[in-house]
């Protein structure tokens, strides 16, 4: 396709999606033309409807005030708000569509921070000129339809390719936040950078020290959330910007020679990443995401040199989830995403003592209890896991997981996996025992569970008798039952002592 007709349909699906929301749209320019002012659809809500994937998220721009633009949707709007609007930014909600109105803007920045000094500007022209990107800076006039481009935004959007409307330099020394955006669009988006923002990337890639935790880790979020999560993780590595952000990725980059032959941990985790996301079923599963890519990230510090020219690893999975939760944290993820991404990568390797299917149903019920509501994803995280280009090794590795889910589901299905619990609650533990609330029920409890797991369910009787024998380990006092419970109640609590995964 040519560029001319390239841009020629970008423009008819700018005009297509422009009429579907037309009830909001040319409503509200209505209002401001009847106000004397202009209204432009501008930025990211330009470039979606040129590329056919317009929300109900409109972004505009008009050259009438804050205080005026509250006075013009006041009335209008289903709702209105201002947290916006010390920056000239006005919200609004109608009919479904949530609309952000901002006033023409002509920034300075310090360059130290990120933070602009606020100036309202009194053009269109003025306006575009400070946004990220050429594919950004582009406006629609609401009353005439009129392109507004003086970027070549629409060109630059045929062709696919991210570049600045002023200088990469001073557009990232602006604001450096962009340098992520780059990279965001890139996997959102599948566009490219230009060779003189590449450049920039790589010479400017320090100054993302200066954009805050949290603004990062919203930035990496939607980059993995992303169409093509692993051209954006490339861009940030290659350009160095990971060095800054999560400087684990480039260190996975082991260097390799010739007595010490492994696989790249680097690109295998990009491989990982890769089958994951094609794993998944739905909306992308940041959680699932971040587990594959971080989930060698303790090998590094594992890796030790064994005689014969072999590499070892031991325990990096122990050590992964330790470095994941230390990162996660500086990058301000929740606490939830924090602990499911940790437990994932400490879990991943624990299919590999499943050799052929010797794990015991002891076994089976400690991974199953273990991952808990994770185990959905660690199904897909295990079989991502397999890179091997040994066709005939990774069926066998497949077969074999398939085998272990099959065997997940008869056992879930005979004794309720999804809800391991003792057979005995805490209220019958304190009335059996004669005990009251406390430490030691908790810990009578944790035994009953671990017998649950070694055994399945129990009876009633037997579970009493296994309680009673282990009251009685424990110096309890409790009143000896007659010599045959006794005798069955060691037998059965004995077969729980051992832990047949670890």
């Amino acid at each position: 396709m040519s560029r001319t007709s390239a841009t020629t349909n970008a423009a008819r699906n700018a005009v297509v999606e422009l009429l579907r929301v037309s009830p909001v749209a040319d409503d509200l320019a209505t209002r401001f033309a009847a106000a004397g002012h202009s209204l432009y659809l501008v930025g990211g809500s330009v470039r979606d409807a040129m590329l056919g994937r317009l929300g109900n998220d409109l972004d505009f721009t008009t050259d009438a005030r804050p205080q005026a633009i509250m006075k013009i949707v006041t009335g209008w709007a289903d709702a209105v708000w201002d947290t916006g609007i010390a920056f000239g930014t006005v919200g609004a909600a109608k009919s479904g569509t949530q609309c952000e109105i901002t006033t023409f803007r002509s920034d300075a920045y310090d360059r130290v921070s990120r933070n602009p000094e606020v100036r309202f500007g009194d053009s269109i022209e003025a306006d575009l000129v400070r946004r990220d990107f050429t594919v950004n800076a582009m406006a629609i006039d609401l009353s005439t339809r009129q392109f507004i481009d003086p970027h070549d935004g629409l060109d630059a959007l045929a062709e696919r390719v991210l570049d600045t409307p002023a200088t990469p330099q001073e557009s990232f020394a602006d604001d450096p936040l962009r340098m992520l955006r780059a990279a965001r669009f890139v996997s959102q988006l599948g566009f490219t950078c230009a060779p003189r923002v590449l450049d920039a990337l790589t010479d400017m890639a320090g100054e993302i020290t200066r954009i805050t935790p949290e603004r990062v880790q919203a930035e990496l979020s939607k980059l993995l959330c992303g169409a093509h999560p692993r051209v954006g993780v490339e861009l940030l590595v290659d350009s160095g910007l990971a060095a800054h952000v999560l400087p684990e990725l480039p260190a996975m980059r082991l260097e390799i020679d010739e007595h010490h032959q492994h696989k790249d941990v680097y690109e295998h985790s990009l491989v990982v990443l890769d089958q994951a996301v094609a794993l998944e079923t739905g909306e992308p599963d940041l959680v699932l995401r971040l587990a594959a890519l971080l989930h060698d990230i303790g090998k590094p510090d594992t890796r030790r040199h064994v005689p014969g020219g072999g590499v070892s690893f031991h325990h990096h999975e122990v050590v992964g989830a330790k470095l994941v939760r230390k990162r996660l944290r500086a990058l301000r993820y929740s606490k939830e995403v924090v602990e499911d991404v940790a437990r994932l990568v400490f879990l991943h390797l624990r299919f590999h003592g499943y050799g052929k299917g010797e794990w015991t149903d002891s076994a089976v019920r400690r991974y199953v209890t273990d991952a808990d509501d994770l185990l959905a994803r660690l199904h897909k995280l295990v079989r991502a896991d397999c890179t091997t280009r040994n066709r005939r090794k990774a069926s066998a590795l497949q077969r074999t997981y398939d085998g272990l889910e099959e065997r997940i589901a008869r056992i879930a299905a005979d004794e309720d996996l999804a809800r391991v619990r003792p057979d005995l609650d805490g209220n019958e533990i304190m009335r059996l025992l004669d005990i009251p609330p406390g430490p030691l029920v908790g810990r009578a409890w944790s035994f009953l569970k671990e017998l649950r797991l070694d055994q399945g369910p129990l009876d009633y009787d037997d579970a009493v008798a296994a309680l009673l024998s282990w009251a009685r380990a424990q110096g309890l006092g409790v009143a000896a039952a007659d010599e045959s419970e006794t005798a069955d109640a060691d037998e059965v609590a004995g077969t729980g002592a051992e832990d047949e995964q670890r």
